[in-house]
């Protein structure tokens, strides 16, 4: 595989553009220095317009996983509750990290079906909870969870509600306050195609002041946001060139503005499932559900994953994801968010259809292709 000439279609990491990796080769600066403080506060207004909320930031040098951790232990005491909801790999996830640090309990649904509002909220009506936690965008399923219906029900049961919108924010509507989410994550490597390495944290008004500073000392959530707030600064040093490169990220995302690009993957998202359809495929999520920014496809009977994905890959240059867990070699799933292009789109599908056909399927050339062609903007 050639690594500079491929189609990447994965859910993040995704491809990175020139201008991004261009700043990530400045030379080194001081990060206590006035030039760098300069790119923080840039940066600081610019995960502002990303998040569509004017409210603290806070910037992490480390992956989504580490922004969680640090949320769910600026949220929660050791001796309070949070109530974690799973339908896939990374509402798990969430579950994993609150086991680590205080109470929990996990209300769960099938892979791919979203949950039984009556018994999330017959939970909160125990008045057990502090807080309450939902991955946003399943990626691990392909699925959005309805943030907006959980934020309703822990309004009503005033608890503080963590959204994982790791692969959301940039890539769907996504607005904190009409949500009713008092934080909300972000990771660089999903939709605003941004190297990996950092996560950021929109935080409410109210819960700024609330966020514990004596569970944790690195991913201290608080001491994240004033610093940045009161001197455009971190508290620790950062990954300075990522920093960089996430910056000029940001900017691209504001040129083209956040609105068309979450249009474009609403379109793409339209395309790929039409395109899957047509090949005779079925979609592994409740369609009601289906994710703009990743597709997950069931595999017909007769067809295996080794028989479908290296061939895509070491004949096409096509690289898409597998899946996880109990749906691994059942499912595979398509990327659409980043800096994906319509072409690539439709290379992935031309691709499909000949490995297809080399396995024996009766599929006519174009007819995924003719699909996404006619949905192109």
């Amino acid at each position: 595989m050639d690594m500079m000439d491929n189609v990447f279609m994965l859910a993040g990491p995704v491809k990175i553009h020139p201008r991004v990796l261009r700043e990530m080769s400045h030379p080194s600066i001081a990060h206590r220095s006035p030039e760098f403080t300069e790119v923080l506060g840039e940066t600081r207004e610019l995960l502002k317009y990303l998040f569509q909320a004017d409210r603290e930031v806070a910037l992490l040098s480390g992956s989504g996983t580490a922004a969680l951790e640090a949320s769910i232990t600026g949220i929660v005491d050791r001796d309070e509750k949070i109530l974690c909801l799973e339908n896939g790999k990374f509402g798990e996830r969430l579950g994993e990290i609150a086991s680590v640090f205080t109470n929990h309990k996990v209300v769960k649904a099938d892979w791919g079906v979203h949950f039984d509002l009556d018994e999330v909220a017959a939970e909160l009506e125990t008045g057990e909870y502090r807080a309450i936690a939902l991955c946003h965008n399943e990626t691990s399923t392909a699925m959005t969870n309805d943030a907006a219906a959980i934020g309703r029900l822990a309004a009503k049961h005033d608890v503080r509600y963590l959204l994982d919108g790791i692969t959301s924010v940039g890539g769907l509507e996504v607005k904190p306050e009409e949500l009713g989410a008092d934080l909300v994550v972000f990771g660089s490597q999903k939709c605003i195609a941004a190297p990996s390495g950092l996560a950021a944290v929109s935080i409410s008004d109210r819960l700024l002041d609330e966020l514990n500073t004596s569970t944790s000392y690195y991913l201290n959530l608080k001491k994240h946001a004033i610093k940045l707030r009161d001197g455009s600064q971190t508290p620790y040093t950062p990954a300075i060139h990522l920093i960089m490169g996430f910056r000029e990220a940001l900017r691209m995302v504001k040129e083209e503005g956040l609105e068309n690009r979450v249009a474009k993957f609403a379109a793409m998202g339209d395309a790929t499932r039409a395109g899957a359809k047509a090949l005779g495929f079925t979609l592994f999520p409740d369609e009601a559900y289906a994710s703009n920014t990743c597709t997950a496809i069931n595999y017909p009977e007769g067809l295996a994953d080794s028989d479908f994905r290296p061939p895509l890959w070491k004949k096409h240059n096509v690289i898409i994801a597998g899946a996880q867990a109990h749906i691994k070699g059942k499912v595979f799933r398509i990327g659409h968010m980043g800096l994906t292009r319509w072409t690539e789109l439709v290379a992935t599908f031309g691709a499909m259809e000949s490995v297809l056909i080399d396995n024996g399927f009766d599929i006519e050339p174009g007819v995924a292709t003719g699909e996404i062609i006619r949905r192109m903007g």
